[in-house]
């Protein structure tokens, strides 16, 4: 995905790495109609129509504001700020979903988005989303009979649940599925958006240790995260993101103290 290429670049790169996304000069903005409740309603919209009122006003929201990183091939990248900050606008336009207003993001390869809302039908077994989600990723009937049992275990979840569907899963469970569905297969850029949130501390482990996997695997994870400890377990470098502004990029514990100092957090 690429924007305005007239424009200087943002970005500086290092010769001796290989670059697998490069965000540069990067802007993202909302567009949001606001006025009185209710306005967003299909029924109080459509009520407008008829009496030939006009729509509500709009107001412009920038999520990102001039944003410009490289990621390397072998990176895991913590992206950490405040709610509202612009990481899971960021994760998104990497992923493709969020078209630039100006400036660009460049992959090289295809992004993978796990979110904590990530598409698990649950009105289906475990078992149906674990077929469905590696279908998906483009896996082969028989590569996924492969990597159903190992898939399984690494959820971890309890006897007789894989048969169950997910509505009767805790969100603890349905996040262990998520994640280790989607970690069966290698990514050429791997987008955690607080897919681990409802983790616990072992799982947390496994999952720092697969992610390690994968950057040897593949090219470059991102992984957003409230728990800090979950980053600085997961990641080698952190963004640190207020506003959506770039506030620091750096290695995990310079960034992430400077963070904890800024916000008490």
């Amino acid at each position: 995905m690429s924007g305005d290429s007239t424009a200087p670049s943002a970005v500086t790169l290092d010769p001796s790495r290989e670059p697998i996304v490069v965000v540069d000069d990067l802007y993202i903005t909302y567009r949001v109609y606001g006025g009185s409740a209710g306005k967003g309603n299909a029924v109080t919209a459509l009520g407008r129509v008829v009496r030939g009122k006009k729509r509500p006003s709009m107001k412009e929201v920038r999520a990102i504001q001039g944003l410009s990183f490289v990621a390397y091939r072998g990176d895991a990248i913590g992206v950490i700020g405040t709610n509202g900050s612009g990481k899971s606008t960021l994760l998104k336009a990497i992923a493709g979903l969020l078209p630039p207003e100006r400036g660009g993001v460049y992959t090289n390869g295809q992004p993978s988005l796990l979110g904590v809302n990530a598409a698990l039908m649950n009105d289906l077994t475990g078992e149906r989303n674990i077929v469905l989600g590696c279908l998906a990723m483009g896996m082969t009937p028989e590569q996924v009979k492969q990597k159903y049992d190992e898939i399984v275990k690494f959820a971890g979840l309890k006897e007789g649940f894989i048969q169950l569907p997910m509505r009767a899963y805790s969100s603890g469970m349905g996040s262990r599925l998520r994640f280790a569905i989607a970690a069966s297969k290698s990514h050429d850029v791997l987008l955690i958006d607080e897919a681990l949130a409802t983790g616990d501390a072992k799982f947390r482990r496994k999952s720092a240790k697969k992610i390690d996997e994968l950057r040897g695997e593949a090219g470059a994870v991102f992984l957003v995260a409230h728990q800090l400890d979950s980053i600085k377990e997961m990641c080698n470098r952190v963004l640190w993101i207020d506003e959506g502004t770039l506030v620091m990029d750096g290695d995990t514990d310079t960034v992430v103290d400077a963070y904890t100092e800024a916000t008490g957090k």
